[in-house]
């Protein structure tokens, strides 16, 4: 088993598309079978990339929030398909844009100019998982700032709240829109469990696992060690060192869908938990492979599947707040192989039949690239590497 190929690729990952530094760990079981680091985490390029350093890793927060999901379900306190509106009863009358379109980027998100209709269907747990609620990922809609206006410190069911007042782009259960949903179960989460969102993670998450350093609020003590943060200009390509994207509306609200910084030490300990049956390094579990595999299971049917293919996804569905392979033609990884990544270009991937877990972190928003041409380079690399 050599990785003399995938080296090599990290290696050249500078020149071919500016990364200026970037840290890629592989498990086995539990044993790390990979581990490189190339590039620099400062902009100043002087401070190597270290195991040390923390990543913004974005929506790569969301297949962890639904494992603290699934073990409600497990537990009987949350369904599947419950209506949202039974936790949170201000979604329970929405109103969706009728003219809406999908499939046209750049697009606008819904507001009072609309066409604004009555939703007939209600949103369900489930919908909110697999991006089917219909909801939108507008960051800046009127009624969030309202509320941050009227009180800074605002909290995840205070800002949920002011999120069931922007219309959805449809009906619930109809199109795959990646949104702001996995926000709004952390809020459920707070409902059923009478906790704030991150006390409840950290208790059932992130200790069991022996995870210490994943915040959803950075602390003073880690910020020495928060890689910086680039941009890519979408039409000059041009990476700029002054990226910023914060969906920590408040020091109070807990981003279920974007709000984690860790290491990749740290975030390892969770994907192989989940490669390996829900169990993990410290013999603790936090979900049963049932689970896992409702996660990872695909859940789009025929029209949805078409919305989530356009973002660059070929070969996948969408399961639980996870991307699964449903065509092994287009990768190297089998079949049911599954994760995530997120804004700055983190790439999560989980392969329960072989045991596998790989984590990838960079710190470069809106790279298009990570996404279509570094990840897939990389995963099938991996596998050829460890001859599968």
């Amino acid at each position: 088993m050599g990785f003399e190929r995938l080296t090599a690729y990290m290696d050249s990952l500078a020149e071919r598309y500016g990364v200026p530094g970037a840290d890629l760990k592989i498990t086995r079981g539990y044993e790390t079978v990979y581990r490189y680091s190339v590039g620099y985490s400062d902009y100043a390029l002087t401070r190597p990339v270290s195991p040390d350093d923390v990543y913004n890793i974005y929506s790569g927060s969301k297949p962890i929030t639904m494992a603290g999901v699934m073990q409600l379900v497990e537990q009987g306190k949350l369904g599947l398909e419950d209506r949202l509106d039974k936790y949170l009863p201000e979604f329970a009358h929405m109103r969706y844009a009728a003219d809406f379109k999908f499939g046209v980027f750049p697009f606008r998100w819904p507001d009072e100019n609309s066409d604004l209709r009555e939703a007939k269907k209600p949103m369900l747990i489930r919908d909110c998982m697999s991006m089917t609620a219909g909801m939108s990922y507008d960051l800046t809609a009127a009624p969030i700032r309202r509320t941050l206006e009227k009180n800074p410190k605002a909290g995840t069911r205070e800002l949920v709240r002011a999120m069931a007042e922007m219309p959805l782009l449809c009906e619930p259960g109809t199109h795959y829109s990646y949104s702001l949903s996995h926000d709004v179960l952390a809020a459920v989460v707070e409902v059923v469990t009478g906790q704030r969102f991150a006390d409840y993670m950290r208790e059932h998450i992130f200790e069991p696992l022996g995870i210490e350093r994943m915040y959803y609020h950075v602390p003073d003590r880690e910020k020495p060690h928060l890689a910086d943060q680039y941009a890519q200009d979408w039409d000059t390509l041009e990476i700029r060192r002054d990226g910023s994207m914060d969906y920590r509306f408040s020091e109070n609200y807990d981003s279920g869908g974007a709000g984690l910084a860790t290491s990749v030490n740290e975030y390892s300990k969770f994907i192989a938990a989940m490669a390996n049956g829900g169990v993990g390094a410290t013999g603790e579990r936090i979900l049963k492979p049932e689970s896992i595999d409702l996660m990872r299971r695909n859940w789009l049917n025929e029209t949805e599947l078409k919305d989530f293919i356009l973002p660059g996804k070929p070969g996948y569905g969408y399961g639980l707040g996870v991307r699964t392979l449903i065509d092994a033609s287009q990768s190297k990884s089998p079949v049911g192989e599954f994760g995530w990544d997120g804004a700055a270009g983190c790439f999560i991937l989980i392969d329960p039949e072989n045991q596998i877990g790989l984590f990838y972190a960079q710190e470069i928003l809106g790279m298009l690239s990570s996404y279509g041409e570094i990840h897939p380079a990389i995963r099938d690399l991996a596998y050829e590497c460890m001859g599968l």
